[in-house]
């Protein structure tokens, strides 16, 4: 029988009890802080890893959440296209291992697609995610994470569906 979660992955578990998502925070022996890693520990494709990738805004200094498949590396430029509206002039930049602490309280490699200390100034959802019937997302460590469809986690986040590649 697993032990019980580390508090990281046991917030991500109470949120989407809370939520009402049946789902179970996974904790594996092996890292899975890389979509490669994380399919290859879960035994699924590099595509149904729902990656959470953050940036920055430039001025304001805000984080911007983009949800993308593993299999997909995702343009800055066309994440900033989707937002311009949002963004209000300001521009992306890519976000450091510090910034990406301090927002989302999580570390590089176990970044969950909910549950951040900052809540991101939007969501973006990539596409390619909607071809699968499971996806599987981080939940907090670089070896947690819980499957969940696609659409409820589109859902759950908040998220608008764009081609981030």
């Amino acid at each position: 029988m697993p032990g019980p979660l580390s508090p990281s992955a046991q917030k991500i578990q109470d949120l989407l009890n809370d939520a009402g998502h049946p789902i179970h925070v996974v904790e594996f022996s092996a890292l899975t802080r890389t979509a490669a890693e994380a399919a290859s520990v879960i035994g699924c494709e590099v595509g149904q890893i729902a990656k959470s990738v953050i940036f920055r805004t430039r001025d304001g200094n805000q984080p911007v959440l983009v949800v993308a498949s593993g299999s997909n590396r995702v343009n800055e430029a066309a994440v900033a296209r989707h937002l311009a509206g949002v963004l209000g002039g300001d521009r992306l930049a890519k976000a450091d291992a510090d910034f990406v602490r301090s927002r989302t309280g999580y570390p590089i490699g176990g970044v969950p697609p909910l549950g951040h200390e900052v809540p991101p100034l939007a969501v973006l959802f990539d596409r390619d995610l909607l071809e699968h019937g499971t996806v599987w997302a981080a939940a907090g460590t670089p070896n947690t994470v819980f499957p969940i469809a696609p659409g409820s986690l589109r859902d759950l986040i908040g998220a608008t569906v764009e081609t981030v590649t």
